[in-house]
């Protein structure tokens, strides 16, 4: 299991997440740990395309850790 921080860029208004730290096995996997917003309207509080999710390697987790959301960045408003 892998560390990494995913980011976006795209959705920047009050009550959205710009950010998570992840437990995942590879980069792919890290995109999809917190699920796209499948939201109709421009409210969301994450992306909508994982195309938009930016991915960097932060290290190796300790043996024993599951695949999941560590911390997230909340822009509340």
């Amino acid at each position: 299991m892998k560390i990494y921080k995913i980011t976006q860029n795209v959705n920047n208004g009050y009550d959205t997440y710009d950010s998570f730290v992840v437990y995942a096995e590879n980069q792919k996997k890290a995109k999809l740990v917190h699920k796209l917003d499948d939201t109709d309207d421009n409210y969301g509080s994450w992306v909508k395309n994982v195309a938009d999710i930016e991915v960097e390697y932060l290290g190796e987790a300790k043996e024993g850790a599951k695949e999941g959301e560590i911390l997230s960045s909340f822009n509340a408003g």
